[in-house]
């Protein structure tokens, strides 16, 4: 049975088998053997990065996130986690001079031991401060908490030196990713985009039932992708076109939301609902793979370089799925499946999880799924996992875990949830999946992270 990772049994975990050696340093000016000082990032377990992760999921939460603004965080994390521990990884490269515009990021001083969870904690601890500094105080304290926990215990296995040293090192690589993030033009895509939705016959309109006037993000495909050249990199073909003649194409895509609405059965239902991710609720669609991946690394005991590689993977991947999708939501602006259904098929039909206020095509949740799916089979492989994101974060309602044969499988069904969920055409569905594995692609190709 798998086993899902959360993040007070991980602090109970931290050891204290320094106290010893910090005793002997005090009275006797001995210090820890240089063994142990000289570990790479793959001979410490991943607690710490799982429990970062784990807790910048419900941070986002708590904090109402938007989905494409919550996978940059996660992405920003997944660099920095990387950049943390890279210069503890000797097989591995940095992601300095590979990922868009990365200048080089510190890589401590030559010669000197440094503690990898260490550098890795004070730099999460630095950059969750400042992606969530809009967070409630109760979850601005949970992060201060879990770092104080984690260096606390830190402090006691190490000779001073190298705690400062380690701690000095993940602060400055937090403030150069975070320097390197500050300019990707999201600021300027959040609060200064000067968008006029179009009025064509097929253009997005305020949708049931809060009727939002503007649509979310209308710039974010803008801002630049953490690993594709431009956004539309990977982008598809243009929609179906549209037709109110019920022998069009249009009309058939739209009549099979219909009546899959009209028929839903319990378990699509309750996929609709277990891939619903939505912002307040959950840790939004990109978290859920986060999610994920966390558990993944928590079931299989893989080491924190492991970790630092697959949160940067899946972090990008879901970033640059974000930016492209929503470069081509705002390209189309094609109108959502109940403004269309309620004028030209049934006035009284409504979709059975809500809308959000963005235009339909593509499919912002299959594009990540796309993405996710294909940088977590390479790095993990072709296997079967079980997922319990619901179980490990309180959703509600908290639905049974749900199996797939492979990461491919599980995609394809967060995509069809939308289907089921009235809120997109099969079209924007299968368009975004193969959308997001172009991504995903686009970054194995890219991106080298073993020497």
């Amino acid at each position: 049975m798998c086993i899902y990772v959360r993040v007070d049994m991980l602090l109970q975990k931290k050891s204290v088998r320094g106290l010893l050696w910090v005793w002997l340093g005090l009275v006797f000016g001995l210090s820890a053997p240089t063994t142990a000082l000289a570990a790479t990032a793959y001979d410490f377990e991943s607690d710490v990065a799982i429990g970062w992760f784990e807790l910048f999921y419900d941070t986002v939460k708590a904090q109402g996130m938007a989905p494409p603004v919550a996978a940059r965080a996660y992405g920003i994390a997944g660099v920095t986690l990387y950049q943390a521990v890279v210069p503890g990884m000797p097989e591995h490269a940095t992601l300095s001079g590979q990922v868009n515009q990365l200048g080089a990021t510190p890589k401590g001083i030559p010669g000197y031991a440094y503690h990898w969870p260490a550098v890795a904690n004070k730099a999460l601890a630095v950059v969750g401060a400042t992606l969530f500094a809009a967070a409630p105080a109760a979850n601005l304290a949970a992060l201060n908490t879990y770092y104080k926990q984690n260096s606390w215990a830190y402090r006691l296995q190490l000779p001073y030196s190298n705690f400062q040293r380690s701690e000095k090192l993940g602060l400055d690589i937090a403030n150069a990713v975070l320097a390197w993030a500050a300019t990707d033009g999201a600021s300027q895509a959040m609060t200064n985009c000067v968008y006029t939705p179009p009025q064509t016959p097929e253009a997005w309109k305020p949708t049931p039932p809060a009727f939002a006037p503007n649509p979310a993000l209308p710039c974010w495909g803008s801002v630049r992708p953490f690993v594709l050249t431009t956004p539309d990199q990977c982008a598809p073909n243009q929609p179906i076109p549209y037709s109110e003649d019920p022998a069009s194409e249009f009309y058939a895509d739209a009549w099979e939301v219909y009546e899959t609405g009209t028929t839903l059965s319990n378990d699509e239902a309750t996929i609709a609902l277990y891939w619903a991710d939505g912002p307040k609720d959950t840790g939004t669609p990109p978290g859920h793979w986060v999610a994920v991946t966390s558990q993944l690394l928590g079931d299989m005991d893989l080491s924190l370089g492991d970790a630092a590689e697959a949160y940067a993977r899946v972090g990008m991947a879901v970033a640059d799925a974000f930016i492209a999708c929503w470069h081509t939501k705002y390209k189309y602006n094609l109108l959502r499946p109940v403004t269309y259904i309620q004028k030209v098929i049934d006035p009284s039909w409504m979709p059975y999880i809500t809308t959000p206020a963005f235009p339909e095509y593509t499919s912002g949740h299959s594009t990540q799924s796309g993405a996710a799916c294909v940088v977590l089979t390479q790095f993990f492989g072709n296997m079967p996992f079980t997922d319990f994101t619901h179980q490990a974060h309180g959703q509600l309602p908290t639905l049974a875990p749900r199996s797939f044969n492979n990461f491919i499988e599980a995609a394809a069904e967060a995509a069809m949830s939308r289907l089921y969920g009235g809120i997109h055409y099969s079209t924007g569905n299968m368009k975004g999946l193969t959308q997001g594995e172009c991504i995903g692609f686009a970054i194995e190709n890219k991106i080298t992270f073993v020497k």
